[in-house]
């Protein structure tokens, strides 16, 4: 009964690290601060530019009104413009990453 569980967790262990699970949960850990940070970030400071540039102040609450179906376009926008900035981290990322590994094999 002993082998049959050293067996199971060295089968679990060789698991975890041949499909790199570990850093699989850090790094989305990581990415849902990192969400967290961008939204932040165009809330509170990019935005408020936007909206001084936009006619009427606070353009997330903008709604278009089509019959009975309201559709919440600002804040439709801004989570693009959130989707589109933490993209751009993700890539710059990966870039910056896959270049280190490219140097590392030479």
């Amino acid at each position: 009964m002993v082998e049959a569980k050293k067996g199971m967790v060295t089968e679990f262990m060789d698991f975890l690290m041949k499909y790199q699970v570990i850093g699989l949960a850090v790094a989305f850990i990581i990415g849902a601060a990192a969400t967290k940070m961008v939204t932040a970030c165009v809330t509170d400071i990019i935005m408020p530019v936007i909206a001084v540039v936009i006619p009427g102040g606070d353009w997330r609450t903008t709604v278009v009104q089509l019959g009975p179906v309201k559709l919440a376009v600002g804040d439709f926008v801004g989570a693009l413009i959130d989707f589109a900035i933490i993209a751009l981290v993700v890539f710059l990322i990966v870039k910056f990453m896959m270049k280190e590994d490219a140097t590392k094999k030479i």
